[in-house]
């Protein structure tokens, strides 16, 4: 067989084995057996090592193979993957509806279920899938286009060449397969995964896709994010697009005007949602107008045009076995109810936070008692109240500390009742395992076994610890080899290279998470202008409230911290900052791009756009300061000037940007 032969046979068993997998996965209805379809697949495996210049993108084998990523890649997300307001009963869903039907009288609502997995983006550059990554933060994800081509469902070439097209969809296991995988992972004498949705997270970040393979994950489509080459007016315009495409689309979705057929279809979905082969947590309820969102617009934090219904929470009765006492990282004591195991949305519980003193007393608990316990958001289990009381009065926490024994304090306008000691083993623990988190220092191989070796062992009792180990203190213990000794040691060097907001907040100041973290180290631009700074100063910083700029400022003054933090610059742990942000020329300004632009990606302009402190926004409103316009622009720029808001070319972007 000679080039030209194999090029029009490759493509022959190319096409036919992707509408196979398509009628298979999608459709669920195999027009052929699974012998017929290897015997296909072999020959083309066959054809493309012979002639390994016609491998094509879009070929089934390209599914699963390759080497194993050593990191997942950032990838910044152009649209935001935001999330939606939570409401958590019908009469919230029926507000929706009447607010958003007396602004629009000939309003429509798309109805879908709510998958209950892991939210991705899928990308496509003519018609060919390129790349996918994780939700992230909803700004940036991480790139795991290998393990989402072993999902068969996902097409890799589109029936529509369309110059670029972002696709959001849910990835999830379904749930035969999670029960399939626990039994096995338990007879393995594995730690099992506790709902499809962690196995379905899991396995989406296995570094080996040849891993990701074998779990069998499938997805649900439900939004374009972006899309080049074509305008659209309907949410459900979109889903129907997406099924032509060769996406398996969010099942049961309807279309309505009627607030009615909403609940109708919200019942529907409660009635049968254990009996589907996958998990829902909730019903979206979404405006199906794409000019009515645009016009609606969203908050800080999610949009105004869609709501996600959830559940109500199963509730069952058990009895209190016991009531254990943690101590974590900030000295707070935290009680956890233990109780005969019960089966709930999904899986067997048997432990519980009761939180603080006050919630106890409130809801008088104690041993012995008969109690309801449900899963809140059907994730995390909690303690609803005393079904039956079987004992006196409620359970105190100790007045000394479980682990160091010093007296407990409990400060004034706080719940929490805290170990003051600072060196109580307890906290040290803790603190370390944060301080080594993906979110703060990523110290990569440093997980809560391997403190718990190096603490046991006397090779460390703080975090500045970590930066003193020697090839010689680990490869004495059990858990290490010559290899996993020296990974973990570049890795903690490599952490002393991380950005200045990761140390903020890997050194554990209550009430700063990471973007908090940020927030101080845009505005103070060093550790040690973080160090100086005054409680007003830090209070002044647009999102932070008294308790944040107190706990900062009495944590950087606490003796021991400042020790701490001595002791990590000496060890050459970065403390300054370097912002992103050339400067402010778009400062207060938000654009909206729209149509194909020549010579920027979207997420190219996006990247200028903030680099220059302005925004970038996915819809036109009375608000918007600019419309970047490029070829085929549609209905964002018909919006734009029905507003009177100045439209400029990419030209004129370039020019601005100078």
């Amino acid at each position: 067989m000679n080039e030209n032969q194999a090029k029009i046979k490759i493509d022959e068993l190319v096409e036919t084995l992707n509408k196979h997998s398509y009628d298979y996965y999608v459709l669920d209805d195999p027009k052929i057996s699974d012998y017929e379809y290897d015997m296909l697949n072999n020959e083309l495996k066959s054809l493309e090592k012979e002639f390994p210049m016609l491998l094509r993108a879009d070929s089934p084998t390209q599914r699963v193979g390759g080497e194993a990523v050593s990191i997942f890649e950032k990838v910044p997300h152009a649209v935001q993957m935001a999330s939606l307001q939570d409401v958590f009963s019908v009469y919230e869903v029926e507000d929706f509806c009447d607010r958003i039907q007396n602004e629009f009288s000939d309003a429509q609502f798309v109805v879908e279920p709510k998958i209950d997995g892991l939210s991705v983006s899928l990308e496509y550059e003519n018609g060919v899938f390129v790349r996918g990554s994780t939700r992230g933060d909803g700004y940036v994800g991480e790139d795991v286009t290998l393990n989402l081509k072993t999902i068969f469902s996902i097409p890799l070439k589109l029936k529509e060449p369309v110059p670029y097209l972002e696709v959001r969809g849910e990835v999830y296991m379904p749930v035969p397969v999670f029960e399939k995988l626990v039994l096995k992972q338990t007879e393995n004498g594995e730690q099992p995964f506790k709902n499809p949705r962690n196995a379905a997270a899991g396995s989406l970040r296995q570094k080996d896709s040849k891993i990701a393979a074998k779990r069998k994950l499938d997805i649900f489509c439900f939004n374009i994010q972006q899309c080049e080459g074509r305008e659209f007016i309907s949410h459900y315009e979109t889903l129907e697009y997406l099924k032509s495409q060769g996406f398996k689309t969010i099942p049961g979705y309807i279309k309505t005007n009627s607030k009615d057929k909403v609940i109708e279809k919200i019942d529907d979905l409660g009635r049968t949602r254990f009996s589907l082969d996958y998990d829902i947590d909730g019903v979206v309820i979404k405006v199906d107008s794409l000019s009515q969102r645009e016009l609606l617009g969203s908050t800080a934090k999610t949009p105004k045009w869609a709501v996600a219904y959830k559940f109500p929470p199963e509730e069952k009765t058990s009895k209190l076995l016991d009531i254990e006492v943690n101590v974590g990282r900030t000295g707070a004591i935290t009680p956890v109810a233990v109780f005969e195991p019960v089966f709930l949305a999904g899986t067997t519980v048997s432990r519980a936070t009761l939180h603080n003193q006050d919630l106890i007393d409130e809801k008088c608990v104690n041993i012995g008692d008969i109690i309801t316990v449900r899963k809140a958001g059907d994730i995390i289990p909690e303690v609803v109240n005393v079904a039956e009381k079987k004992s006196e009065g409620s359970y105190k926490l100790p007045a000394d500390c479980p682990v160091c024994g010093t007296k407990t304090v409990r400060e004034d306008g706080e719940s929490a009742v805290r170990c003051p000691n600072v060196d109580c083993p307890a906290q040290i623990y803790r603190s370390i395992v944060h301080f080594a988190s993906k979110p703060a220092m990523n110290i990569d191989g440093l997980g809560p076994a391997i403190v718990d070796s190096l603490i046991d062992f006397g090779l460390i009792s703080s975090v500045a610890d970590l930066y003193t180990l020697k090839f010689d203190d680990l490869i004495t213990l059990e858990k290490f080899k010559e290899k996993s000794a020296n990974n973990l040691l570049r890795s903690i060097e490599k952490s002393k290279h991380n950005t200045l907001d990761r140390l903020v907040f890997a050194l554990g100041i209550r009430n700063i998470g990471s973007a908090a973290a940020k927030l101080l180290c845009e505005r103070f631009g060093s550790l040690d202008g973080i160090m100086s700074a005054e409680i007003d100063e830090i209070n002044a910083i647009d999102g932070f409230g008294d308790i944040m700029a107190k706990n900062v400022y009495a944590f950087l003054r606490e003796p021991h911290a400042v020790a701490l933090i001595e002791r990590l610059k000496s060890y050459g742990i970065n403390t300054e900052y370097k912002s992103d942000k050339v400067d402010s020329r778009f400062e207060g300004k938000t654009f909206v791009l729209t149509g194909t632009l020549q010579t920027l990606k979207r997420s190219e302009a996006k990247e200028i756009i903030e680099r220059f402190g302005g925004k970038a926004s996915g819809s036109v409103s009375k608000n918007t300061d600019y419309v970047l316009a490029g070829d085929g622009a549609g209905s964002k720029l018909s919006k734009a000037l029905e507003l009177g808001i100045a439209v400029i070319s990419e030209q004129d972007f370039l020019d601005m940007t100078k």
